[in-house]
This record gives structure tokens, C-alpha cells and sequence, in this order.
């Protein structure tokens, strides 16, 4: 069903519209089997790079849309309603280029950002690494001073579009303190020494790319590097509390989705001579679902909001992304129960809707390191 949303402008709403309308042609159709297959579907984001998705929330003087964030996520909700793969990468593209966009010098955004944003580079934001999850600051990947800039050894683990991106946003260790020795890096996709470990074997969301990245004294130079030496831990920081907020729109929408799903069934099937939809019990069930949606959505436009305001929104960029990804899984789960054995089958989605929501809650940091920020936050 389409969605009330309450947009701060006509513009934003007309803008929301036409992501949702691009959605449901080019996207809905072909996810099904494309997930099936575990297809990666590149061309989808130079067409929505096209509509100006990929720069909506970036300044129109690089080319952006210069959207709030809550216009940027609303549509990005619309995408990942219609195939979670395509709304997760562009999450992650957005999440990519806002090193860059916030912390490169005016030079750097002005030759770099206008293509990263326009659909013609994908992007992969390499922080991860196999001992270095959550902890950021056991990370073991090193950037060596060279004479043209820098040579980065190590390996990056669970990156999205790996081995697929024409850039990695790369973290590395330049110094020997735990927080204050990361660097940001900028690392053309076919640099030299830039190799790449089998695409992982997942549960869900198959047509989204996930691999190793390996760097093996790959050269990058001095103006690729992205804010000062050291400024690595703190750039990571504030792309992953923006990071957090796509995920959580991503997940509201696969959430919008199943629920979607699951009250058109209820309506169809019929049992005892009346649609099971007439079914106190089942009527109960579809109710604490769509509560469960606007809750999630509810939690990231707060956050969104306090972003566009210019005011700290850490705690609920937390907050937004452990609500969502919690209500995705359990209105998936819902979903599948409301359908029966129907269900259980490749036939319908909810399947599919659940596998791909039990990863919501693990990655852009597990719910259980959101609730370790949220505490944090409430202690200061």
C-alpha cells in the first residue's frame, strides 16, 4: 500500500513519488528472480543515479539533490520495499561518499564527489575486517608512507560491492594509537596490488555482493587521503551514524513490504466461509505488525530530523537502526506465519523477506553494539 508520509516540501514529496513509481516498474519485477539467481543488479543503480538517488541528501553545486535526510531516506525506504538488495547498496554507495563529501578539502570534492554521486562509480565503505567487526580500533590493515603517497597492506572483510566498486572509502592504520592512528583513503577500485576473496555464500540478499578485499602495498596517493592523519576513527564514526539511518530505512521498508504481503493474503485466503483477514486473532497479528512499521519509521525520521537540524543524532541513529532491524525481523517472521505454508515456499516473498531482515540486525554495527552506543550516550 502507499504509505502517508508526512515531506518537509513539495519537492521532497514529489521526488519521494517518483523513486517509489521507478521502484515498482524496474525494481519489484525483477527481484525475485535476480535474488534466485544471485545476480547483481549494477545497472539498476546507474539508473537511479540517473534520477539524482545516489547524490539526493549532497549539494546541488556538486550535483547533489541537496535533499534533507529525511526526504534521501524516505525514498531509500521506497527502493528497499521494492528489492532490499538494490536499497542496501545504495546505502552503502551514500554511506561511501560521505568521507569524502564531509571531510575532503574543497579541491577533492570538486574533482572527486560530482561522479561519485551521479551513477557513473559505485562505491564500498572497507572498515571491516575478519578480528576488527565492531572493534574498530583492532584494525591491522596498514598505510605506509611512500614516496607518492601511501602503500596499504592488509584485508578488509564482509564488503559490500566487493570486488564490484569503482572506489573503496578504505580505513587503515598509520600510527600506533588505538583511536587516534586510523587514516580515510579514497582507493581506485583497479589499483594495482586490489584483489578480492570469493563472494560470500549468504542467507539472504544474494544479489548484493559481499567479499573479501586484499591489498597488497597498494599505492595511493597523498590526495586521496581524506581529512588529516589520524582523523580515521572519528570520519568512520560519522559515516556509520548516517550509515545506521539508511539501514534503518532500508529495513522499515522491507518491514512495509511483508506487511504488505501478508494483509494482501489475509484478505484472499479464505477459511471457514470468510477471509482469515476477519479473524479477530489474525486482524491482532496485522495490527501489532503495522505498529511495528511506524515505530520504525517513526525512530529514523526523528533521527533524520535532529541530523537535518545540525544537532547530535548518535544515540538516535542507535536507536533507529536497532528498532527498525528488530521490527523487520519479527513483521517478516509474522509474515510468513500469516501465509501458512504458502509461507515456507519460494512462491510468495516472505521468505525471501525474512532471510534478508536477520541481516539488518548485524551489520552498520550489531543491535547489540547499538545498545552499547545507546548506553554510552545515556551516561554522558
Amino acid at each position: 500500500m502507499s504509505v502517508d508520509r508526512l515531506v518537509p516540501t513539495s519537492e521532497g514529496a514529489e521526488l519521494i513519488a517518483l523513486v517509489r513509481e521507478i521502484a515498482q516498474e524496474q525494481l519489484a519485477p525483477r527481484a525475485a528472480a535476480a535474488e534466485a539467481a544471485g545476480e547483481f543488479p549494477q545497472d539498476m543503480f546507474a539508473i537511479l543515479g540517473r534520477f539524482g538517488l545516489l547524490g539526493l541528501p549532497y549539494p546541488e553545486e556538486v550535483g547533489g539533490g541537496g535533499q534533507p535526510y529525511e526526504v534521501y531516506l524516505q525514498a531509500l525506504e521506497e527502493v528497499a520495499a521494492a528489492w532490499m538488495s538494490v536499497g542496501v547498496g545504495v546505502s552503502v554507495h551514500v554511506m561511501a561518499c560521505h568521507p569524502l563529501a564531509r571531510y575532503g578539502t574543497p579541491e577533492q570534492v570538486a574533482t572527486l564527489l560530482p561522479g561519485m554521486i551521479a551513477g557513473d562509480q559505485l562505491g564500498a565503505y572497507a572498515l571491516s575486517e575478519t578480528q576488527a567487526g565492531s572493534d574498530i580500533a583492532g584494525m591491522t590493515t596498514r598505510a605506509k608512507t611512500a614516496d607518492d603517497g601511501y602503500a596499504l597492506s592488509g584485508a578488509k572483510a564482509w564488503i559490500t560491492h566487493g570486488g564490484l566498486a569503482d572506489f573503496y572509502t578504505t580505513f587503515a592504520r598509520t600510527g600506533a594509537d588505538p583511536k587516534h592512528g586510523i587514516s580515510c583513503f579514497l582507493v581506485p577500485g583497479h589499483a594495482p596490488g586490489l584483489s578480492f576473496g570469493a563472494p560470500e555464500r549468504k542467507m539472504g540478499l544474494t544479489g548484493s555482493t559481499t567479499a573479501a578485499v586484499f591489498f597488497d602495498t597498494v599505492g595511493v596517493a597523498e590526495d586521496h587521503r581524506i581529512g588529516a592523519e589520524g582523523d580515521g576513527m572519528r570520519i568512520a564514526l560519522s559515516a556509520l551514524d548516517s550509515g545506521r539511518l539508511g539501514i534503518a530505512a532500508c529495513a522499515t521498508g522491507l518491514a512495509q513490504a511483508a506487511l504488505d504481503c501478508a494483509v494482501g493474503y489475509a484478505a484472499e485466503r479464505t477459511q471457514f466461509g470468510r477471509t482469515i483477514g476477519e479473524f479477530q486473532g489474525m486482524q491482532f497479528l496485522l495490527a501489532e505488525m503495522a505498529a511495528a512499521v511506524d515505530s520504525a519509521r517513526a525512530s529514523y525520521l526523528m533521527a533524520a530530523r535532529k541530523r537535518d537540524a545540525g544537532m547530535d543524532f548518535t544515540r538516535d541513529a542507535a536507536v533507529a537502526k536497532l528498532v527498525a532491524t528488530d521490527a523487520a525481523m519479527k513483521v517478516t517472521t509474522d509474515a510468513v506465519q500469516v501465509l501458512g505454508g504458502y509461507g515456507y515456499t519460494r512462491d510468495f516473498p516472505a521468505e525471501r523477506y525474512m532471510r534478508e531482515a536477520k541481516v539488518t540486525q548485524i551489520f552498520e554495527g550489531t543491535n547489540q553494539i547499538q545498545k552499547l552506543v545507546i548506553a554510552r550516550q545515556l551516561r554522558r
